[in-house]
């Protein structure tokens, strides 16, 4: 059984590692003006060091250790600088050796002066550890750094100069409220683009059901008005006929486009009264027998859009898939059912309509069922949840 008490990957935690994973873009792009602004953050800081090297310089060490002292400055400048651009995409055991490496180089001026406060120097590795390491590990780190110093300046100068000690707490402090800003920066950049992604790909999933569900029909009906055209002209000539035939898919064809056309500003409304017309022409032209409902006052306003497009991708699955001879729509205050007695109705699996159906059926709680109906044929059931104070007996008409 999966463990309750596992943590969510996306609270924060002292152990976790920083995920960087936004600064992993081409050129110009967000993540690497991120690394520009930090990089050059670290940089500006970094200048601090021109004045350490001149204390250095005029120090009282031997020149082979200060030209060694201010070669091992020098080398640990320019890593700080460039921890920042490489060390966040780097693998954990890379950042580690990073910030390893760092520290020797801060850490070894002083060592070769015997300067405790050289380790002063050390808030730049400091902040590098903030930025690659886990906070509990940066932080344990820090405090082990800034004893150290403290300890050596009582035990090497008799006291302590407090002052340095605030100044390796102070610009660490600073530095890493600038790591953090900018990855706080990153992290609802990468956000919002995520969301951006998913808003696009929603609304391509909603047009292209919407077209199928308008298509679908509506080319179904003109289909086999064709056909009814074709057979008129063939069997009888009768012109006029045919003529009326094809002035009722003139109009399909403009009502289509214009359906089209507001699926496409998402302003196009359906009802289920229309779908419930609109399938009963297109079921007499098929020479289907259409047995639907007189009126569907009992249905519940929210509900009336979403049974409508269950009429029509079901009547159109008729039309498509049945040798049927009756189609059957039945509704009620929260359901609608539409069967059929063809021998071979409805899709072998569930296809872009019905699935379709089934995601706009969630968004209002509901359900979809479809398969073979009892005594033959195919049968189409979608539900809904009824409203909070309904009351049970007024259900006892929904089918089973």
């Amino acid at each position: 059984m999966a463990d309750v008490h596992a943590r969510d990957p996306d609270e924060f935690s002292a152990g976790q590692w920083p995920d960087w994973s936004f600064w992993k873009d081409g050129p110009g792009g967000p993540g690497a003006r991120g690394r520009v602004v930090v990089a050059t953050a670290m940089a500006l800081a970094s200048l601090a060091l021109i004045a350490r090297g001149e204390d250095i310089t005029h120090g009282t060490g031997s020149p082979v250790l200060t030209a060694l002292a201010i070669g091992l400055l020098i080398c640990y400048g320019v890593a700080c600088v460039l921890a920042p651009w490489y060390g966040p995409t780097a693998l954990r055991r890379g950042r580690v050796a990073i910030v390893a490496v760092i520290f020797l180089l801060g850490t070894a001026p002083a060592v070769l002066l015997m300067s405790p406060s050289c380790l002063t120097d050390l808030t730049y590795a400091l902040a590098i550890g903030l930025m690659l390491l886990p906070l509990r590990h940066a932080l344990l780190l820090g405090g082990v750094t800034v004893l150290a110093q403290v300890v050596w300046m009582r035990v090497a100068e008799g006291e302590v100069a407090w002052a340095q000690v605030a100044v390796l707490v102070g610009v660490t402090a600073a530095l890493g409220t600038v790591f953090a800003l900018s990855f706080t920066i990153g992290h609802l950049r990468a956000a919002r683009e995520q969301v951006r992604i998913l808003a696009v790909n929603q609304e391509r999933e909603r047009v292209a059901r919407d077209m199928h569900d308008i298509l679908g029909h509506t080319l179904s009906t003109m289909t086999v008005k064709l056909g009814l055209t074709r057979r008129i002209l063939e069997s009888s000539g009768d012109v006029a006929l045919a003529a009326g035939q094809v002035t009722e898919l003139e109009n399909m064809a403009r009502t289509a486009l214009s359906d089209v056309r507001a699926t496409v500003s998402d302003y196009r409304t359906l009802s289920l009264d229309s779908e419930l017309a609109g399938a009963r022409m297109a079921l007499r032209a098929a020479d289907v027998r259409a047995d639907l409902p007189a009126a569907t006052d009992t249905v519940r306003e929210e509900l009336r859009e979403v049974f409508g497009y269950v009429v029509r991708e079901a009547v159109t699955n008729v039309l498509r898939h049945s040798d049927a001879e009756l189609c059957t729509v039945r509704t009620g205050s929260d359901w609608v059912e539409i069967t059929d007695n063809g021998t071979s109705t409805g899709p072998a699996s569930a296809g872009n309509g019905l699935t379709g159906l089934t995601e706009r059926l969630a968004a209002v709680s509901g359900t979809l069922e479809h398969g073979p109906a009892h005594g033959g044929g195919f049968r189409v059931v979608a539900r809904a949840p009824a409203p909070s104070g309904h009351l049970a007996p007024s259900r006892q008409a929904e089918p089973t």
